[in-house]
């Protein structure tokens, strides 16, 4: 999975021994904000001492975290843990201003118009027709609006 947004909290690193096999670990946890329209926060850990020196995520930094989902259960609660395996730096200002994103199509929306200055496509069967305030006319040269 990925997120994409400004770093807002670094959070102090942890370490310790494995119980298991007596090597020595570090693990630092850090919090994403989105630039949504309403922004979604998000905690992601960083785990290994070679990994937390790489990555070098600061506080402010605008990034592409892509990450893993884990969960554990413990006394019968479930936890989450969101485990970055990879991070790419955003240019601040794209990032702020929306220009490397898509927009997304919206199912069963009106399709975009074209750009200025091109002509108009012919309207097809499967395209909706505009709404036109003119009353169409039947083959006697009326203006019925009944469907039958």
């Amino acid at each position: 999975m990925e997120i994409e947004g400004k770093i807002i909290v670094v959070l102090p690193e942890q370490s310790g021994t494995s119980s298991r096999t007596g090597n020595p670990w570090k693990s630092q946890e850090y919090v994403i904000e989105t630039h949504d329209q309403f922004p979604r926060k998000c905690c992601f850990r960083v785990f290994g001492a070679d990994r937390i020196a790489a990555m070098n995520i600061q506080s402010g930094e605008e990034l592409r975290v892509s990450f893993d989902v884990d969960a554990r259960e413990y006394q019968g609660r479930w936890y989450n843990t969101l485990t970055a395996w990879r991070v790419d730096r955003i240019d601040p200002m794209a990032a702020q201003t929306g220009t490397d994103q898509q927009p997304m199509p919206i199912p069963g929306a009106f399709p975009a118009p074209p750009p200025a200055g091109t002509a108009p496509a012919a309207p097809t069967a499967q395209q909706p027709q505009p709404f036109s305030a003119e009353q169409p006319q039947n083959n006697e040269g009326s203006t019925d609006d009944l469907p039958f």
